[in-house]
């Protein structure tokens, strides 16, 4: 099994933890994992992303355009920005919620995502991109601290990963804090 995953989002939104429980997930297993993190201006809203590589014969972590078998997006427009790394029969976990950026703001911009969901929506076809209302899922689960966790969730759930969702339970056990343990194993399972 070789996949090749690209996590992307925004400062803040759990896009690094979930990246290391795939890969602390796929290692359990006794896969390869190569990983590269690019977090730049992450502490301030500036974009996060993640190359993930698990598998046999890799070379180096970072990926090339039209390799990854999955993108996992935090944010609308980082899933946009980032849509050039999928594969042609590649999957998308997205998350709705739009994350205003700093640009926007300073320019009273209107920026809500939904010009870039429709944008996904024209160029992925329904059976290979999945979208996730991560407003909703915050407001369900009375946290926004958890919209990672949703959002692997999802990604386990559409196969792509290759993983079960056993093996990234194993992990989050060994990695989350006993006292949010709970609320993500809710979040982990969280569907709508």
């Amino acid at each position: 099994m070789n996949k090749n995953i690209v996590l992307c989002g925004v400062g803040g939104q759990g896009t690094v933890l979930a990246s290391r429980l795939i890969a602390a997930a796929a290692m359990e297993k006794g896969l390869q994992v190569m990983s590269a993190e690019t977090i730049g201006m992450a502490q301030r809203g500036g974009n996060v992303f993640s190359n993930l590589r698990i598998g046999e014969n890799m070379k180096a972590p970072l990926l090339s355009s039209g390799q990854a078998d999955l993108i996992l997006g935090f944010e609308p427009g980082e899933t946009v920005r980032m849509l050039h790394y999928l594969k042609e029969d590649g999957i998308v976990v997205t998350n709705t919620r739009a994350v205003k950026p700093t640009t926007a703001t300073l320019t009273g911009s209107d920026y809500d995502g939904s010009d870039m969901t429709a944008y996904l929506k024209k160029q992925i076809s329904p059976e290979r991109l999945f979208m996730v209302d991560g407003e909703q899922a915050m407001k369900d689960l009375g946290s926004p601290r958890v919209l990672n966790v949703v959002l692997l969730g999802a990604a386990v759930r559409t196969g792509a990963l290759g993983l079960e969702e056993e093996d990234v339970e194993k992990v989050m056990e060994a990695m989350i804090r006993p006292q949010f343990l709970e609320l993500n194993r809710k979040a982990f399972s969280y569907t709508r």
